[in-house]
């Protein structure tokens, strides 16, 4: 009898994230198995992850589980998986877009999809969100492009354009694009801070606070704000308040049940500033200044479906987010966020419904993918087959 079980695997870079692909029929059926097959995989929970495949940072700890779709308006199924690196969890509360966008390459080389020449249009039906995003992926001889002139801030390089356009993308958690029905509300830390927030769904809930308002700049950078645990207290609190604003979560669980989902973003007004890596971002090339947490740190780019959510809250006239975005972006579809490493582009576009009320029409943005190793991961077999 083996003493381990192989499962098939991938490591591919989405965007600025990097994440584990594996194939739905080669996990464990039973969900509470599967998850332990998962953190096995990912050496988790260790803070070093010394045991797996997790990086020990968690945006290299992330899981998309994909299988062929049994829908007709889509080509494959995908789930995203945050695996916690100090807990025994993974998060399938929302989804991850820089995750997303390596989704449509790795349907078509494993043959989920048949590839179509120059571009192939891999419609992914998302079960975490139950959205669907359409990838417009580059091939060539039957394979997804990884080379090409695209460039993306955090990424050393350049890369294929992979499109991402997220349909009918608001309310892809709570069903609501504004979860309270409002554009902004007030709440009241444990400290007695009275902070005026704004709380939006768009491919992934976030919650929104103007930077100043917590006696921040906007410009820091992850170091600076996650060295300060005091700072990380607050950010994390009022992230738990809004979880329970939006139906997600009690306040005093929301960190241990959903510590990813909602996104919280501070926010400031186009100013220059300089990246992680030293560089100057300009005032003129963003319309905003945005930063944003993962797992309880600071994100050291940007989450894409967090951007979504972020650029359609400042197209919603009234919100904290539109406070602070840039004369330009007010008139056309575009939004700029800086973030810090770098500046992060989307395509919005904001109709009425029947009632009169806003609707997320479109959402798109483009990243860049790359396929880094394939091959087995090898599993304890009492884990996977625990009855046996």
């Amino acid at each position: 009898m083996r003493e381990f079980e192989r499962i098939r695997c991938a490591i591919i870079r989405g965007g600025t994230s990097k994440g584990v692909f594996l194939l739905e029929n080669d996990l464990p059926r039973d969900p509470v198995i599967r998850d332990r097959v998962i953190l096995a995989i990912f050496g988790s929970p260790d803070p070093r992850q010394i045991n797996g495949l997790g990086g020990a940072d968690s945006l290299t700890s992330k899981v998309a589980i994909i299988g062929r779709s049994g829908r007709p308006d889509a080509d494959v199924d995908y789930t995203f998986g945050q695996v916690s690196i100090t807990a025994p969890l993974v998060d399938y509360r929302g989804n991850c877009g820089n995750i997303s966008s390596a989704v449509g390459p790795f349907a078509v080389d494993e043959g989920l999809v048949k590839a179509v020449e120059p571009v192939t249009t891999v419609r992914i039906f998302n079960t975490n969100t139950g959205k669907i995003i359409a990838a417009e992926v580059p091939v060539k001889d039957g394979r997804a492009l990884t080379g090409g002139d695209l460039a993306i801030d955090g990424v050393p390089g350049t890369g294929a354009r992979i499109t991402l356009n997220f349909l009918d993308s608001g309310g892809a958690v709570t069903g609501k694009l504004l979860p309270t029905g409002n554009l902004q509300d007030e709440i009241i830390l444990s400290d007695g801070t009275g902070l005026t927030v704004s709380l939006v769904d768009a491919a992934n809930p976030a919650v929104f606070f103007r930077a100043a308002d917590l006696g921040l700049t906007g410009v820091e950078l992850p170091d600076a704000v996650n060295s300060d645990p005091q700072l990380l207290a607050r950010i994390e609190e009022i992230r738990s308040i809004a979880a329970e604003m939006m139906g997600l979560a009690g306040r005093h669980e929301a960190t241990a049940k959903s510590p990813a989902v909602p996104k919280i973003v501070f926010v400031s007004p186009p100013c220059d500033y300089r990246t992680s890596d030293g560089r100057v971002i300009a005032a003129g090339q963003i319309d905003l200044v945005a930063r944003t947490m993962s797992m309880q740190k600071m994100h050291k780019a940007f989450a894409v479906t967090g951007g979504i959510c972020t650029a359609t809250a400042a197209k919603l006239e009234g919100t904290v987010v539109s406070r602070v975005l840039g004369h330009a972006a007010r008139q056309g579809r575009v939004v700029r966020l800086g973030h810090p490493a770098g500046v992060l582009e989307f395509e919005i576009e904001i109709a009425r419904d029947a009632g009169g009320g806003p609707r997320l029409e479109k959402a798109a943005v483009a990243r860049t993918a790359r396929r880094i190793m394939d091959g087995f991961v090898y599993v304890p077999r009492q884990i996977y087959w625990p009855e046996k």
